[in-house]
């Protein structure tokens, strides 16, 4: 592979600190308003919306610039019905079929989750994630990617954050195993399902469960 060309940094804005604190305040506070939804509404979302916060996903940094995502989003109903009953399938077992350990299932009681996932057909959106292991090339030889997790996670924790900004809601689901998105996605082997991010306005009559985060000195050390 060429080397890559490089030029001149022009993007970067600096702040002074004040206007640092000012803008990390707002954002924190903005941020503090982002709650995970399970009650989602039909209510249309533009699909341009979404294409921007999937662009702003796309720019997160990765492995070698690999870029080893691949966002498949499905609006179709009969699709989206089909992911459904294929996720309940593998939740029901996970629930009730003996496939969660008992710890698991105790650490989930307070939050009232179960097997039934009807955010899966009411949500106007899905964004079926997918991890990609290599890149296949025209030739059919394999490009191995780098750092894949970290650099999908990343990703997607900017495109929940984008999708927050633009003023939707957000649930990531992983029912497991998630083999079968390949399938009904007609998604290469190369390609892994990572998540569900299930994208709307909330319903109506949402609730959410009265949890906190933890405080700043329950969650980093300063070493200074």
């Amino acid at each position: 592979m060429p080397r890559a060309e490089f030029v001149p940094l022009e993007t970067f804005r600096e702040l002074s600190p004040e206007e640092m604190r000012v803008a990390a305040r707002e954002f924190l506070e903005t941020m503090r308003r982002r709650r995970t939804v399970r009650e989602f509404s039909s209510r249309a979302v533009p699909r341009d919306v979404i294409e921007d916060c999937l662009l702003a996903a796309g720019t997160a940094p990765n492995g070698a610039n690999r870029q080893p995502w691949r966002f498949v989003v499905v609006g179709d109903s009969e699709t989206k019905a089909e992911i459904r009953s294929e996720a309940e399938v593998e939740e029901l077992a996970f629930y009730r079929g003996g496939k969660a350990p008992e710890e698991w299932l105790e650490a989930l009681e307070h939050l009232g989750t179960d097997e039934h996932k009807p955010f899966l057909e009411e949500a106007p959106w899905l964004i079926v994630i997918f991890a990609e292991s290599y890149e296949l090339m025209e030739d059919g030889s394999k490009t191995k990617n780098y750092y894949v997790n970290e650099s999908v996670g990343i990703a997607t924790g900017m495109l929940i954050t984008a999708l927050h900004h633009a003023g939707l809601v957000t649930l990531t689901h992983t029912p497991s195993p998630m083999k079968f998105l390949n399938g009904l996605l007609g998604r290469p082997d190369n390609e892994r399902p990572f998540l569900i991010l299930v994208v709307g306005y909330p319903d109506e009559d949402a609730t959410v469960p009265d949890i906190t985060k933890k405080p700043i000195e329950d969650i980093a050390v300063f070493i200074e």
